[in-house]
Formats: C-alpha cells, structure tokens, sequence
C-alpha cells in the first residue's frame, strides 16, 4: 500500500510540485472545462506537450488561451474529438501528430438525463463514457507502446458499485425504460474494467494503466444536460471538492512513481481504495474487452 501524501483537500498544483513532464506527450479529453481542463494545465505547467481533446473545439481553444495566460510557457493543443461518435474517435486518432504517446488521460463523461444515442446508435452515456474511449484507446496503442513507458489514466466514480453487477444483455442498448443513473453506473464500472484489462494485456509491454475517483460532486459542468444534474452540483458545491482539487488524483496517478504502485488500481483521494468484487474480476473485464471489441470492430 502507497504510504499517503496528499488527501482529500489536495489539489493538482499540489501533486504537480517536484515533476517535470518536459517532452512528453499527453492527451487528455473533456479538456475545455472543469476536471480535465485542471488536469491539462496542471500537466502543462510542468512541460507536457498537452493536446485538449474536446467536441467543442473552439470551447478548446479559449482553454488553451486560458492556460497559457497561467502559464505562458505551455505547450497545449486543441483537437476535435467527438466521442459519441466512432467516425470522430477514429479520424482523431489518425490525426494525432505525434509519434508516441507517454499519458492518455480518459476524461470526459456523459450522463444522458433521458434516452439519447451515439452517431453509432449505442445508448449515451456507455458510448461516451466507455465504447468512445475503449476505441480511442485501442488506435492510440501504438504510440502509448512507442513511448515506453505510458500510462492509461481512466476516470471512473465511486457509482461504479451500482448497479452491483456488469448487465451484458443490455449494455450500450438504447431501450426503454431508461434510467440515467443506472446506465451511469454501469458506464463507469465499464472504465474501472478496461483499466484493470489494459494493465492484464499491455503492462508487460510498458503500460501502466488504472482508474481514479475525482470526488463526489465535483463542481464542474459535468451535470450540462440535466437541469437537475446542475442543481445538485449547485447545492453541494460548498461542501464538496472544486475541479482543481478532483483533478488530484487524477494527476496523482499519472505522475506517481514507481508506476508499479498504481498499476491496475483505483484511486480516490490520491490513495488506493478498494473496488468492488466486480470491477476486479478478470473474467468479466475480458468479456467486456470481447464486447467492446465487436462494437468498434469496423473502426479498428
């Protein structure tokens, strides 16, 4: 177990103290604004080549303006990615200008308030949160192998325990009854598998990979589409974490060393925690990996 250095209060400039990512290339998506826009700058700071990739790209741009006002020095880039649509993932990553790949930080999120589908017809909130970036993942492999060593970081939540148990026969399905909760659970006990395959299949190869808590309620715009999402962030906002602060762990674990101490868990409060009974269950992440597999087939 990591002997703990930073808590709940601990913020990305914090963790970021003491590093130097000088040269190394970093993708992080959902970028423009709150956790993955703290945690692009927080990167950028230390000499991250630091590539935004976000849907709306000129929300991008105005980042990238933003973090170099902070931080004049920075090497940051907007690039489009849409991940509710597996055309967008794939031109992306035929894009991607540079040779290697040292951190992919899996960001962005999606909690779809009714029944809404991908450009591929897959329920949302799956789609975005785990089929956009398992694709994304598998055709940036490449590079992320080329850097040696990379890491995944995969930003799960603590909704990842419920519901208890992965439901294939209804997974990324857009059907009704829909219950956005639910399928934001299951979206994210999605990102908390993937982690713990990658590390399976790709951590002798030089890959670390694991998933991270940011903190309940983080206040940020994650809650756009539901005006009762953006409530609840509202209410709690003085009791909770600001994006500065939950992009802690997820900086944590993309800079903590030796890698070896992060590599297949997950991470709340910039220290390991434990995860359900399913979320590390290897024969279950392998059926997901099949799955996921067969979703993205065509654009692999």
């Amino acid at each position: 177990m990591i002997k703990p250095q930073y808590n709940a209060r601990s913020s990305a400039d914090e963790v970021v103290e003491g590093h130097d990512l000088s040269g190394k290339n970093v993708i992080v998506t959902g970028a423009n604004t709150g956790i993955g826009y703290q945690t692009a700058r927080a990167l950028a700071s230390i000499g991250g080549v630091v590539t935004l990739a976000c849907r709306n790209t000129e929300a991008a741009e105005q980042a990238c303006q933003k973090i170099r006002q902070q931080h004049p020095e920075a090497n940051v880039t907007a690039m489009h990615l849409d991940l509710s649509d597996l055309n967008s993932v794939s031109e992306f990553a035929k894009e991607y200008p540079q040779d290697t790949l040292s951190l992919l930080i899996n960001n962005a999120g999606s909690s779809a308030p009714r029944l809404m589908t991908t450009a591929q017809g897959f329920e949302r909130t799956v789609g975005v949160c785990h089929i956009g970036h398992f694709l994304l993942t598998e055709l940036l492999m490449p590079k992320l192998l080329a850097a040696q060593p990379a890491r995944v970081v995969m930003v799960s939540s603590e909704s990842h325990r419920y519901p208890a148990k992965l439901d294939f026969k209804n997974l990324g399905k857009a059907q009704e009854p829909f219950k956005s909760m639910r399928a934001y659970g299951q979206a994210k006990l999605c990102n908390v598998l993937m982690a713990d395959e990658l590390q399976r299949r790709y951590g002798s190869q030089g890959l670390t990979a694991c998933s991270v808590h940011p903190g309940a309620l983080v206040t940020t715009d994650f809650g756009r589409e539901s005006m009762l999402f953006r409530m609840a962030f509202w209410l709690a906002s003085p009791f909770t974490k600001s994006p500065n602060q939950g992009a802690a762990t997820t900086v944590y674990c993309a800079l903590h060393e030796p890698a070896s101490e992060i590599a297949g868990g997950y991470f709340s409060h910039c220290q390991q925690t434990r995860q359900t009974a399913e979320a590390k269950d290897p024969q279950v992440a392998a059926r997901l990996w099949a799955l996921s597999e067969q979703w993205v087939a065509e654009y692999v």
